[in-house]
């Protein structure tokens, strides 16, 4: 496993936006959409490419283009779609898929209750995008969904991380495919309710509000 953890100052200053708790959502989802979109520029660098010939008003020249198949972005449901314009902005011929994934809050274990994604993933570059990695088990169930279809090449796109939740990554994913996981920033850990701190709060909370 492959851990980036973008640096700038554009990141910093959003991201501090983002922790304040007077931030009210519509701010919030703004901000998310913002530097999602700085993230994307990182998780995208080893996007796969072939070389075209074009002609420019000059003459013509060789370029580049997005291979095929194409890249599909797949936000985990709910918090994750607060992720997708921002990744889309900067891949818009990638295919998007939906996973729904909920957390049982005193077990911590994963239920994985609807998808929309190809049954053959194989060769295809894929972009996780869920914005809090905590403790990692959301990740996990998620990359193993995509591993179980045979994707090889998986990219992890979270706003915060943890150490036990990139920990959990590196541990299941050994060294099964690529993948790399994407953040803005490391913070300190976790609490006794498994949220990071310092953290943000409920990103999916905070991106739509309460769901009782």
């Amino acid at each position: 496993m492959h851990l980036h953890v973008a640096d700038h100052p554009l990141i910093d200053h959003k991201l501090t936006v983002l922790r304040d708790s007077r931030t009210p959502s519509a701010t919030f989802r703004q901000l998310v959409d913002e530097l999602v979109t700085l993230l994307a520029y990182e998780a995208t660098r080893h996007v796969a490419v072939k070389d075209i010939e074009i002609e420019t008003p000059v003459c013509p020249t060789v370029g580049a283009r997005l291979s095929d198949p194409r890249p599909i972005v797949v936000p985990v449901l709910r918090a994750g779609l607060g992720m997708l314009d921002g990744m889309t902005r900067l891949l818009p011929t990638a295919e998007v898929g939906f996973l729904g994934m909920k957390r049982d809050e005193d077990t911590l274990q994963v239920e994985t209750y609807a998808n929309r994604l190809p049954d053959d993933l194989s060769g295809r570059q894929c972009f996780i995008l869920d914005p809090m990695l905590a403790t990692g088990h959301t990740m996990v169930a998620a990359t193993n969904y995509l591993l179980e279809r045979g994707a090889r090449d998986v990219t992890c796109v979270c706003i915060l991380g943890a150490p036990e939740g990139i920990h959990e990554v590196e541990k299941a994913v050994g060294d099964r495919a690529d993948v790399t996981v994407v953040l803005a920033a490391v913070d300190e850990g976790l609490n006794e309710k498994s949220y990071i701190v310092p953290g943000l709060g409920d990103a999916g909370d905070r991106l739509y509000g309460i769901i009782d």
